[in-house]
């Protein structure tokens, strides 16, 4: 039996979702390069492409914007719930119990059809950026603000969060971070989601499991942490001592590094330069001398920049709070988590991996007045 701790290197689906090249930094999206997608398409288009196959022609994208819109507003209970949580609670625990609520709430949760599973896929893209935003506000003694029917999904989640419309650099910001993290292979949260629906299980039940998923600190939490790591460092001249000492005592210097890339994170390229266009380029020089000092110290060993480091000083600059961060990842993933549902619907079979015992054997009983 040949075990691969972690399922290293073990293909476990196919999939026309998308595809990495971790040797030569590429990312896809349904035969698309996330360099022809991210700056030019809307976090909508990537959204369907996902989960139809196609860009959207114009009235295809206006239906399905259309569509969006009308789901966005959360259920009455789901709010009066949310007023009861402890104001202390991570939005990702939130998130979390939300969605799980959602699906209390949605009377199509069990019907597992393709129609109804998209139509849950659209209400779950739609709603989740209502969620965070709404516990935003609740947790700070505010009422929420109900979604803005003439913003798209990212400068409506930014609008839901402070009640001000968002500026264009903001805006553009966001979108181009929810394009760059909508899907990417068989990453762990994805994986969780396919293992949930392979029992035939109903995708608000896979969806919370992604979330319980992205929320450890060694997936979607890294954001969070790598932001904090800038904060602690607070400018450029003390970012050489600040990584010499983590590395002394051998500890990670968050957003450093990937399971999969071998090379630069595609995305992270792309956040790079956009955080060097950010009004707020404090965070970004910070940053960029942090990489300088890491690649000095680490030259030869393959490990670079990914998604989570630049992504960092961008939603910063844009106005989202730290532990929002994760949050917002999932805005963006939950339209890969769904489509690799409905793929897996699609041809499904029970993912039931083995593992190897290594433990004793042959033991025998001993009453327990005896033991």
């Amino acid at each position: 039996m040949s075990v691969e701790k972690g399922l290293a290197g073990i293909v476990v689906a196919q999939t026309e979702l998308s595809f990495i090249d971790g040797q030569e930094g590429v990312l896809i999206y349904r035969g698309y390069p996330i360099e022809e997608l991210a700056g030019r398409a809307s976090f909508e288009e990537v959204a369907y492409l996902l989960w139809y196959g196609l860009l959207p022609n114009r009235s295809q994208l206006d239906q399905f914007v259309q569509q969006l819109k009308a789901e966005q507003t959360l259920p009455g209970p789901l709010l009066e719930v949310m007023r009861h949580y402890p104001r202390s609670t991570h939005p990702m625990a939130v998130l979390r119990t939300a969605v799980s609520t959602l699906g209390m709430l949605d009377e199509e949760a069990d019907t597992t059809d393709e129609a109804a599973n998209r139509r849950k896929a659209l209400r779950l893209m739609a709603k989740m950026p209502t969620i965070i935003a709404a516990w935003e506000r609740i947790r700070n003694d505010q009422e929420p603000i109900p979604p803005h029917e003439e913003l798209g999904h990212a400068a409506n989640y930014l609008y839901m969060l402070t009640g001000q419309a968002p500026d264009e650099a903001a805006t553009r910001a966001v979108e181009t971070y929810l394009i760059l993290l909508a899907d990417h292979g068989m990453n762990a949260s994805t994986f969780a989601c396919r293992v949930a629906v392979s029992t035939l299980a109903d995708i608000y039940s896979a969806v919370v499991a992604g979330i319980g998923t992205l929320k450890g600190p060694l997936h979607g939490g890294a954001n969070e942490r790598a932001m904090q790591m800038l904060l602690e460092i607070g400018s450029p001249e003390r970012a050489e001592a600040y990584v010499l000492d983590l590395l002394a005592r051998k500890e990670r210097v968050m957003g450093m590094g990937h399971r999969v890339y071998k090379t630069q994170d595609p995305r992270a390229r792309i956040l790079k330069g956009l955080a060097a266009r950010m009004s707020d380029r404090r965070w970004y020089d910070i940053a960029l001398e942090v990489e300088r000092v890491f690649l000095r110290e680490m030259v030869g060993k393959r490990l670079y920049p990914n998604v989570d480091f630049y992504s960092a000083p961008v939603l910063y600059a844009a106005g989202v709070p730290i532990d929002l961060f994760t949050p917002t990842f999932a805005i963006s993933r939950v339209v890969g988590w769904t489509a690799h549902i409905l793929e897996q619907y699609a041809d499904n079979r029970l993912i039931r991996p083995r593992a190897e015992y290594v433990g004793p054997k042959g033991l025998k009983w001993v009453p327990i007045e005896a033991r």
